[in-house]
């Protein structure tokens, strides 16, 4: 039965494979279902109805998006809300709020009008084949360039933003910056205060976590990354409990394992505010509606290219087979998300510590979703995953993805230049999606300076002018 569905066989893997595969991808990427509620709700402080409403709209769209991704596309790749996507929608709620004067809760309905208006234009450009189209007018080296950003902004997250220290001078603290960027032991101590010893086992464990999956993966062990994140998991605990004197468990004693099913239908599951929506104003909605499509746009494209790369995925051309289908899922996976209440759902980049552990089908990407969906249900045991395991998979994939640089030819400018550009852009913005159009508009500039204005194709000049004007808009 899985077989004839996803052709294991014809790409090489097994159903362990995707199976281990696919739950390394969730637990990469499990933080996502409190972080998520937790930025659209100002850490429920609009209250816990809207932030459990949140919490299953998390957990459901993204099962939504990505039982589409395994059944449609057969690709191994998790969908979930975007970072950086979840913040701007809770800035516009914000605009919102202060534009009509209502409460945040129907200003938070009416934002999600513009979800669901995106993802329906999503669906019908996706279906039309304008978004494949968008794909292949993308330079081919800018496209080789992306898996290896994609691989600097994981190292990024790994060794620089995914810590999170607190203590009684403040925070967060990371690990690069604070840590490691401070000259002696006791310039850091003095910098966290409290939170020293928390940052020194922090950085322990990922470390640890680390260099037990480079261990495990030279010795051909397929389960590596799961197996790594289980042993800095371990690892953390133990320390949490004898060296800090914490209950690493200690949630788990008042966590509740009843879905919030009733909060959610009243306060997002179908509560969409077109009323409100109505007042923000036309020039508004279509600016936020033009912003978030051409984020979401760019960054899915950018994670889809640039994970397929790293699995072999793409053909000679630089094109995956059945993108139309893998696009069509963040598409339903973001109306989903609209109608039951989060912010657009696009592929996440930690899709690429599943396809490192061999998943190639979408049996991975099923895995995945079962196990959002079992969050409904278990959501705390998924909570105590510690940051550090996490950061261990995600530097280790971030390293094995930069590997994409052989393929770029730097002795052509063309290439060098925006690549260059692009491998600094994706971790200090934070976007996949912004990273992408330097890379274009910096590609085109040197074709059209250079006297080969006939190279660039008519897409890639729209595309570029387009990504100008946002720029500008921004800023």
């Amino acid at each position: 039965m899985l077989e004839k569905v996803f052709k294991l066989k014809e790409n090489g893997t097994t159903v362990r494979t995707e199976i281990i595969a696919g739950l390394t991808t969730f637990m990469t990427m499990a933080y996502i279902i409190a972080l998520n509620p937790n930025l659209l709700t100002g850490f429920g402080a609009e209250g816990m109805d809207l932030w459990n409403g949140v919490f299953m709209a998390t957990c459901l769209a993204s099962a939504v998006g990505m039982l589409v991704m395994a059944f449609a596309a057969n690709k191994p790749f998790a969908m979930a809300p975007g970072m950086g996507l979840n913040s701007f929608f809770a800035v516009v709620v914000g605009q919102i709020v202060g534009i009509t004067g209502l409460t945040y809760l129907k200003a938070y309905q009416a934002a999600l009008v513009i979800i669901f208006v995106e993802g329906i234009i999503f669906i019908v450009l996706s279906v039309f084949k304008v978004r494949e189209k968008i794909v292949e007018a993308i330079p081919l080296g800018v496209r080789l360039g992306i898996a290896p950003a994609i691989g600097i902004m994981l190292l990024n997250i790994g060794l620089g933003s995914n810590a999170g220290v607190y203590s009684d001078k403040g925070g967060p603290f990371f690990m690069m910056r604070d840590f490691f960027g401070s000259l002696t032991a006791g310039m850091a101590k003095d910098t966290m205060g409290s939170g020293y010893g928390q940052m020194v086992l922090y950085v322990a464990t990922a470390f640890i976590g680390l260099f037990a999956i480079i261990i495990l993966a030279q010795k051909g062990v397929k389960a590596a990354v799961i197996l790594g994140m289980l042993i800095a998991s371990v690892i953390y605990w133990i320390g949490d409990l004898v060296f800090l004197g914490e209950n690493p468990f200690a949630s788990l004693a008042e966590a509740s394992f009843v879905p919030p099913f009733a909060d959610m239908a009243n306060t997002t599951l179908f509560k969409l505010n077109f009323k409100g929506f109505a007042e923000i104003g036309w020039f508004t909605v279509i600016t936020l509606v033009v912003t978030f499509c051409i984020i979401d746009m760019f960054d899915t494209i950018g994670t889809l290219v640039g994970t397929a790369s790293r699995a072999g995925m793409l053909d000679k051309d630089g094109k995956m087979p059945k993108m139309k289908e893998a696009l069509l899922a963040d598409a339903v996976g973001t109306v989903t998300g609209s109608v039951t209440g989060t912010s657009t759902v696009t592929t996440f980049i930690e899709s690429a510590s599943g396809v490192e552990a061999g998943g190639r089908t979408g049996l991975t990407a099923l895995t995945t979703a079962v196990m959002f969906i079992a969050c409904i249900f278990i959501a705390p045991i998924a909570a105590i995953i510690p940051s550090p395991a996490t950061s261990a998979a995600l530097i280790y994939v971030g390293l094995l993805m930069m590997s994409g640089l052989k393929n770029i030819k730097f002795d052509d400018i063309t290439q060098s230049v925006p690549v260059g550009l692009m491998l600094i852009a994706m971790p200090i913005s934070s976007s996949i999606g912004h990273a992408i159009g330097i890379g274009l508009i910096s590609y085109t500039v040197i074709k059209l300076f250079t006297g080969k204005a006939k190279d660039v194709s008519i897409l890639t000049y729209v595309l570029s002018a387009i990504f100008l004007v946002k720029f500008f808009l921004a800023a």
